[in-house]
């Protein structure tokens, strides 16, 4: 595995990939940490500050660890990339439920050029939920104290000092534009760099909450007060158990059915086709990340409409505390909630009386199942007991922060506790996974080991954006140029505010 890490540097088109991939990413995590117009800096710096000291028994919320994990703290730093990439995903989950749904859609997808054109569809309704969800993040800037992310910041001094009209309207375009951006450089890396683009930025935002996470956990289990051995007993426990869930959630991930294919020998000419076997794999975890992200994004609906339209009421209070706050019937309506969406996502996006036709179309057939109408039940019966495996693995993994901090003493929603399962740990293994992937492919294309010597890794990429050219290297050069300049002038200023 070494040796295949030292091999990408020996490819030019790989290397270049890399470093493009590489550049994109110190790019998205500037646009994180610079403030929107209008904002006082000095508000937030001073409120991230005391945070640093804080232990990690306070829990973040159930709805704020998801906002962290899409803008990667943009949120709470107020940053150009507030937004994050949430809404082009939730566009993105939109138009796929529209084309399973819609005829005309699903039509579309199915013509030449029709991709193209159901991406263009994405991308407009992309910059309407940006539009919205910016403008209530500007408005909820005004009075940050009502926001969890922020809460007592009004301790360090006035946030926005002249929230006017015209404040609001350039924060609303600057947020859409953070937005927009990022979404040109998903498309950029997924084109020219390495990986899928969304998912590496989701990755990154992921990643970047990983050393706070760390510092917090090493504090409060072996430096910090109250200090005992039973305590950095737990710390070996969680690395332990941190270990075993990567390799579980790595195992059901890559896990899958293969079902025999035989194809009947037919003769076209003098060449005969056919007559070999090949297998249709169906995964284990079919609907991937997305239900624990449907799941978690409906359960964020109401503390919001709790907040805004029963403010003040006690009952009110208590609901929001629980759903919010990562409570008892957080867990258990997201448990429901996950399950039901997987076999929802199933149902939409797997088509078994489709494939069947493909298969009878091109002469494939199960053995023992006769084409037609008995495959495409043996394909739906198939899929169903794999996803309810699927499903339950999901629910499992959603939950397991909960057992894990009942393990350690740390409450659920513990900012140290989101790389155990849920969202963050699916989505990392993920596009680990992928990115992998792809590098061996390039490195067997070029005649050099893989990461395994024996096999290769499971996966639906056999080529490496063979459809787009790498990065070029000159651009490469001028891009990592731009970006030393921007950290020498951030070191700068940094060492300039605190000599003075």
């Amino acid at each position: 595995m070494i040796s295949a890490f030292a091999n990408t540097w020996k490819i030019p088109e790989l290397r270049d990939r890399i470093l493009f991939t590489l550049a994109m990413i110190v790019i998205i995590r500037l646009g994180v940490h610079i403030t929107l117009p209008g904002v006082d800096a000095s508000v937030i710096k001073a409120y991230l500050d005391s945070l640093k000291t804080q232990d990690p028994t306070n829990p973040a919320g159930g709805v704020g660890a998801l906002l962290n994990v899409f803008s990667g703290g943009g949120l709470q730093q107020a940053g150009l990339f507030a937004l994050g990439i949430m809404p082009y995903i939730s566009a993105s989950i939109m138009v796929q439920l529209m084309t399973a749904v819609v005829p005309k859609l699903s039509k579309l997808a199915r013509e030449d050029g029709g991709r193209q054109k159901i991406t263009q569809y994405t991308r407009y309704i992309t910059i309407g939920i940006a539009l919205v969800q910016g403008f209530f993040v500007a408005k909820s800037l005004t009075n940050p104290s009502t926001l969890f992310y922020m809460s007592g910041i009004d301790k360090f001094g006035t946030l926005v000092p002249d929230p006017s009209m015209v404040w609001m309207v350039m924060t609303v375009v600057t947020i859409v534009a953070g937005t927009v951006l990022l979404m040109w450089m998903g498309d950029q890396i997924t084109e020219r760099g390495i990986g899928n683009g969304t998912s590496i930025i989701i990755t990154v935002n992921i990643i970047s909450a990983l050393p706070g996470a760390l510092i917090s956990a090493w504090n409060y289990f072996v430096t910090g007060d109250g200090v005992n051995s039973f305590r950095a007993i737990m710390m070996v426990v969680m690395i332990f158990i941190l270990l075993v869930v990567i390799a579980g959630t790595i195992a059901i991930t890559q896990g899958q059915r293969r079902i025999a294919v035989q194809y009947a020998k037919r003769v076209v000419g003098r060449k005969q086709f056919g007559g070999q076997t090949q297998y249709l794999p169906l995964k284990v975890n079919y609907a991937g990340v997305m239900p624990i992200i449907f799941a978690s994004a409906v359960l964020g609906l109401p503390p919001m409409m709790l907040q805004w339209f029963f403010a003040g009421q006690t009952w009110a209070t208590k609901l929001y505390g629980e759903l919010a706050g990562g409570g008892l019937w957080y867990y258990i309506l997201g448990g429901i909630g996950i399950f039901l969406f997987s076999y929802f996502w199933v149902a939409m996006m797997f088509q078994p009386s489709q494939i069947a036709e493909d298969l009878k179309r091109n002469g494939g057939y199960i053995p023992g199942v006769r084409p037609g109408k008995p495959t495409s039940d043996f394909l739906d019966f198939t899929m169903t007991r794999l996803t309810f495996a699927g499903a339950i693995f999901l629910t499992l993994l959603f939950m397991l922060p909960v057992l894990v901090g009942k393990v350690v003493g740390l409450p659920p929603m513990s900012p140290v506790l989101q790389f155990f399962g849920g969202t963050s740990l699916l989505i990392m293994v993920g596009v680990v996974l992928d990115v992998m992937r792809q590098v061996e492919t390039q490195l067997l294309q070029k005649h050099y080991d893989g990461f395994l010597r024996k096999g290769k890794i499971k996966g639906r990429y056999d080529k490496l954006n063979q459809g787009h050219a790498g990065a070029p290297a000159s651009a490469v050069v001028y891009l990592w140029t731009v970006i030393a300049v921007l950290i020498v002038l951030g070191l700068t200023a940094y060492i300039y505010n605190s000599t003075h």
